[in-house]
């Protein structure tokens, strides 16, 4: 398969143009793509906006998708080109929709589908509405800890002082809290959230030194 142009990279993945239909994710990790693969596929069969996963990948550390435009998320916040509170509001809603779906492989039927990285970069903004991508830290299991993951994420930019993003992260953070309401989970699920963001070895130092208070405004 041959690439053409670059098109992002993330902390653990590079996103390659194929045509004017299809991009390849590739891993710079040994990772199996494979089980992200059919996550995406579940959930999109379920109705969520999720990229369609095309086959002809020729590692395992790739992944064929649906190309699609518009900006991230983020990158829309940073150019004002949606307000803070509205983009916490639109986490809101991704986060239910996907926890109204079933378990695809779990016996006990409390158990959802977990993004587990839902936050403003990894959603974009298309013209047929906001796309949730990047699914390799996708497990199943409480619904809450999933909400309270997506919270801890941007309440890091929020009390990182030295971040151009940390008054709107707040609004969005206020948004996303009152859009979640008692569907987070404040407590273990606020705990594990911290304990695998903790064990994330693509965080840096500094950001792993700003969980504690990153907790501590998600409870206030």
């Amino acid at each position: 398969m041959r690439l053409g142009e670059l098109l992002g990279s993330g902390r653990s993945a590079d996103v390659y143009a194929i045509d004017d239909d299809r991009v390849l994710r590739r891993y710079r990790l040994p990772v199996d793509a494979g089980r992200e693969i059919a996550v995406m596929e579940y959930v999109g069969a379920h109705g969520y906006p999720v990229p369609e996963v095309y086959p002809g990948a020729e590692r395992p550390t790739d992944l064929v998708m649906r190309r699609l435009t518009g900006p991230t998320m983020l990158r829309a916040l940073m150019a004002g080109e949606i307000a803070p509170e509205e983009a916490g509001e639109i986490l809101a809603r991704l986060l239910l929709r996907l926890h109204e779906i079933p378990a695809r492989t779990s016996g006990d039927p409390h158990d959802r589908v977990l993004h587990l990285d839902l936050h403003p970069d990894n959603v974009l903004l298309t013209p047929d509405g906001p796309m949730v991508i990047d699914w390799c830290n996708s497990r199943e299991g409480p619904p809450g800890q999933d909400c309270a993951m997506s919270a801890l994420i941007v309440a890091q930019v929020a009390v990182d002082e030295e971040s151009d993003l940390a008054a709107p992260a707040r609004l969005v953070l206020g948004a996303l809290l009152a859009g979640l309401g008692a569907a987070i989970d404040c407590g273990d699920g606020l705990e594990q959230a911290r304990r695998r963001r903790g064990a994330d070895q693509t965080m840096t130092v500094r950001e792993l030194g700003l969980l504690d208070s990153a907790v501590a405004l998600v409870r206030a």
